[in-house]
């Protein structure tokens, strides 16, 4: 069954356009459409240079994991910035670090690879999903090694290893204007010196004239 559904895919978005949901998207005017994009262009199902900056500026995001009988898990995941790596035009990878001990992730990689990144960029209203299989990889310290920060204040304790089989960028409708601290601080602080250099002086006004 497993390899007569691989063999019938003609595009990558078939891993997600399954025939229910192709009948939903026929029921609600949006087939065509997609059908025409899938045999002009279609989803990448590879890093493109595009896909891979916009990677490297990501300091957070969700993995979407289940368990062998369905029932999905959905996981927040972060570091600094870049923490997770593109290791080459298929494969992506992150230190995975301690956490609360519950391993709902990793135990459901054990045993479904089956797994989704979603990666948000708040701040330009961009959104990436990208489909593929997941691993959990312990003791390779090379790997390890390539995809920690030795700066960040937390322990690795595995690596999460992602093949890519499909990706796509979302509309940026609907996602709500936030900004990361890290990138709004310096104007603030700019700020906040004009405004006491603009005290300093109004006060020394104040003095001059009441002299």
């Amino acid at each position: 069954m497993t390899t007569h559904l691989v063999a019938d895919l003609v595009s990558p978005s078939d891993i997600v356009f399954t025939p229910a949901v192709k009948a939903r998207q026929e029921e609600n005017g949006s087939r065509a459409g997609y059908a025409k994009f899938e045999s002009t262009r279609g989803w990448e199902s590879r890093v493109t240079p595009v896909l891979a900056e916009f990677i490297a500026e990501q300091s957070s995001m969700y993995m979407a994991t289940a368990n062998a009988q369905g029932q999905p898990y959905m996981q927040h995941r972060g570091g600094p910035r870049g923490f997770l790596h593109v290791l080459d035009e298929q494969t992506l990878a992150f230190a995975d670090y301690a956490g609360n001990k519950q391993y709902i992730t990793a135990g459901n990689l054990d045993e479904n690879p089956k797994a989704q990144l979603f990666l948000m960029d708040y701040a330009n209203a961009q959104r990436i999903k990208i489909w593929g299989e997941a691993k959990v990889v312990t003791g390779d310290h090379d790997l390890a090694a390539r995809v920690s920060s030795p700066d960040y204040p937390a322990r690795a304790e595995r690596v999460i290893v992602f093949t890519i089989k499909a990706w796509d960028a979302n509309c940026p409708k609907h996602i709500p204007k936030l900004l990361k601290v890290e990138d709004v601080m310096p104007a603030i602080q700019a700020r906040d010196q004009k405004i006491a250099a603009l005290e300093a002086r109004l006060k020394e006004l104040e003095q001059k004239l009441s002299g």
